[in-house]
């Protein structure tokens, strides 16, 4: 049995050694470059990228103008998936979508029918069950098409042809805006209004030089489809539409309403861009669970064709601005847009561009775009006119010509010899209707041909000039800024221009409902607010052998102050103060203060002013209130007082002279600024002692005088009569003048 020969070897493709990373590094920067130019960055002159290019033009093929029905979605997704986009129908149908979206787009190119899904994030019904055609932007988008204006290139399978550009009457890179992903670069524009870039466009036409502070004067920033507020610094702004990179501060738009009763509720009218409701509402209500919002009470949905967002604060004596400040650093809000306009320019070369030249590059395209139209139309005249000569010779030579045409064989080639016409001429006088030959017909002939004789000098004369050319684009973006001027429902500007916020700081009474109660501590340390201001001398009952020590009118949202004989300032909120019913609870359950030490002053906090402390060595100082301030029940230490020293003056430090008296009962007045201010330490002497110290201090001003309490009565000595005992710091004294209490007391 004979053997089967061997297969023969098949050739293969020529075998190259390569280096791997030479290979992947080609491979991926080809992948890059495929990623960059047909997919992820727009082209500056139309803002579009290839998807969107495509099915705007399917659309227009389609002849879903503005002006006719409309066709189901699927019927366009098919069209472009079949002809142009080799994707997908989801990546079709989706970037279909967002062109409908007004919440999505500031100026839709696709007007839909049926359910596209909603500003809450809800997705579009599928693409069987929706219908679709173009808008008028989206018209003004694909404007003279057919009149030579943009090149073409074949399709994916080389079937059909598809544009590479869309003239692009409408500035849509700016109008739209554009976000996208590229491999190692991404693009980031907000959309803005279309009459202020126009008001832009029409400045850059009369200075081509123009400054960005100018440009910035006309279109001062985006304008969002869902409105909003933008909160940024002009030069943040001017900066960076002048490198092209920066980021924009957008807050949602809020009111307050009032209810019956003095209470109130806040409305979220707009909320940020690309922000969806629903996952906003969720957000705050997981914030609201965790108790992270102390502000807040609650949170309602009431939109329905327009947002209502309806916040409840806990307390109506909450500050409004304080309750949104939360909210904007906590949830959606308040977001930031980025700003990178890296976009393909005239060469198809991704770069980042700043604003000038952005609008610039769109000008020069709007006039390529009109000389490659004027050429176009100035062809066709030239056509017509060469067929309306022909026309205008046969109906001089009528007779001749029906005499060639009835008796000659060849008789195109006599017409062209005869008269020295174009094979196109004479084609024309040959497929002449009979019906022509009419004397009106002439006519008709030499008007048309005197009308188009003119029309082809106008396009001569504007292919010609530069002036005029840009005079021509001045007035199409004029009648452009007619249609979408700040008059029309479309035009108008939705995102409000505010100033941009400042660093404001919560404080944490905001959230306390603010009433007026009286602090009332007894000579043994039990303390209570009562409700309402009590005015001194009224009837409070307190335990057997014990009576009021300190009683001060406060409110609620109020700081109370304490400062013991160990030198050390407590802070206990009056909102945390026990009720006024029975006799209140030890003040040493709020703060540490050791049964060793007793309380020496208590006060209600004031910021900004400053107190007098000193010790009964006669050591003080002067401290600022904003310095006493205790964050935790062990105290602030404030006037360090040495092992058996205690302090036992606290008084406010509100004039320009100081009174201090001494056991001794020596009197001695000097000058407040002679005493240093202080945030801790023992301080300076104040007076000097043999025996005992310091008894009492006054501060007063030289002006009213020194008062001190005379049983029930309040004595004024004036400044002049007591020059006896002004001296200077640290001196001994004098006795006190006749009457001045033998507990040695200002009272």
């Amino acid at each position: 049995m004979a053997k089967k020969a061997a297969p023969t070897p098949q050739p293969v493709g020529e075998i190259k050694l390569t280096n791997l990373a030479e290979a992947l590094g080609e491979r991926y920067l080809s992948y890059a470059l495929s990623t960059i130019m047909s997919r992820s960055l727009p082209d500056v002159r139309d803002g579009l990228k290839p998807v969107h290019r495509r099915i705007l033009y399917s659309m227009r093929q389609l002849r879903l103008d503005p002006g006719s029905g409309f066709k189901k979605s699927a019927r366009v997704v098919g069209d472009v998936m079949g002809k142009f986009h080799p994707h997908g129908d989801a990546s079709i149908y989706d970037a279909m979508v967002r062109l409908a979206q007004d919440f999505a787009v500031r100026y839709p190119m696709v007007e839909g029918q049926g359910n596209f899904g909603s500003i809450d994030g809800d997705n579009p019904a599928a693409m069987r069950y929706t219908e679709a055609r173009l808008t008028e932007a989206a018209a003004l988008m694909l404007q003279n098409m057919d009149e030579d204006t943009v090149d073409f290139r074949p399709s994916y399978d080389g079937e059909n042809l598809e544009p590479t550009l869309l003239p692009a009457a409408f500035p849509n890179l700016l109008a739209n805006g554009s976000q996208g992903i590229a491999v190692g670069m991404a693009t980031s524009i907000p959309p803005h209004n279309v009459a202020e870039i126009c008001d832009c466009l029409a400045h850059l036409l009369k200075t081509p030089n123009a400054r960005i502070e100018t440009l910035v004067n006309l279109m001062p920033g985006p304008d969002f489809p869902t409105g909003g507020l933008l909160c940024e610094t002009r030069e943040t702004i001017v900066e960076a539409y002048r490198t092209g990179r920066g980021s924009f501060r957008l807050r949602a738009k809020w009111e307050r309403e009032e209810l019956k009763g003095g209470g109130y509720q806040i409305v979220v009218t707009e909320i940020p861009y690309q922000v969806a409701k629903s996952r906003l509402i969720e957000k705050i209500a997981e914030l609201l669970q965790d108790k992270k919002l102390p502000f807040l009470d609650d949170i309602n949905d009431e939109s329905t064709t327009d947002i209502r967002l309806v916040l409840t604060p806990k307390s109506r004596t909450i500050d409004p601005a304080h309750l949104m400040e939360q909210l904007f650093r906590q949830t959606d809000l308040e977001t930031r847009f980025s700003l990178n306009m890296n976009a393909l320019d005239a060469n198809q070369t991704p770069r980042v561009m700043g604003l000038p030249e952005v609008l610039q590059a769109y000008l020069d395209h709007r006039r390529v775009v009109l000389q490659r139209r004027s050429k176009y139309r100035l062809s066709e005249i030239e056509r017509r006119l060469e067929i309306l000569d022909g026309y205008l010779i046969a109906y001089l030579n009528l007779d001749e010509v029906i005499r060639i045409i009835r008796f000659e064989d060849e008789p195109k080639a006599v017409m062209m010899k005869k008269w020295k016409l174009s094979d196109t001429q004479a084609d024309a006088i040959l497929n002449m209707r009979l019906k022509a030959l009419r004397k009106l017909e002439e006519m008709e002939i030499k008007g048309e041909h005197k009308e188009l004789s003119a029309e082809r000098k106008t396009l001569q004369s504007l292919l010609a000039s530069d002036d005029k050319q840009w005079e021509s684009i001045g007035t199409e973006v004029q009648e452009l800024k007619k249609l979408y001027g700040p008059k029309t429902a479309l035009g108008k500007r939705r995102t409000e221009l505010g100033e941009a916020p400042s660093a404001m700081i919560i404080p944490l009474e905001a959230m306390i409902e603010r009433e007026p109660i009286t602090v009332v501590c007894s000579s043994k340390g039990w303390i209570r607010a009562l409700k309402g201001h009590v005015e001194p001398g009224a009837e409070i009952k307190f335990k057997e052998g014990d009576w009021a020590k300190f009683q001060l009118q406060a409110e609620t949202t109020d700081k109370l102050v304490i400062f013991a004989t160990n030198g050390k300032f407590y802070t206990i909120p009056c909102d945390k103060l026990p009720g006024g019913r029975g006799h209140g609870e030890p003040v040493r359950l709020y703060v540490d203060l050791g049964n060793e030490h007793d309380i020496v002053a208590m006060m209600i906090h004031k910021p900004g002013s400053k107190l007098l402390v000193a010790a009964h060595d006669g050591r003080g100082f002067v401290v600022s209130t904003d310095e006493i301030i205790a964050q935790t029940k062990n105290g602030r230490q404030v006037l360090s007082v040495p092992e058996g020293i205690e302090a036992n003056v606290c008084v406010p430090a509100d004039g320009d002279m100081l009174a201090v008296i001494g056991d001794n009962r020596k009197l001695l007045i000097f000058k407040l600024n002679e005493v240093p201010e202080m945030t801790r330490g023992r301080g300076v002497m104040l007076q000097k002692y043999k025996d005992g110290g310091l008894s009492d201090a006054k501060v007063y001003t030289k002006a009213d005088g020194l008062t001190w309490r005379l049983g029930d009565k309040i004595r004024t000595e004036t400044h002049s009569n007591l020059k006896d005992w002004i001296g200077e710091r640290a001196q001994a004294g004098r006795l006190p003048p006749t009457g001045f209490p033998k507990a040695n007391k200002f009272g």
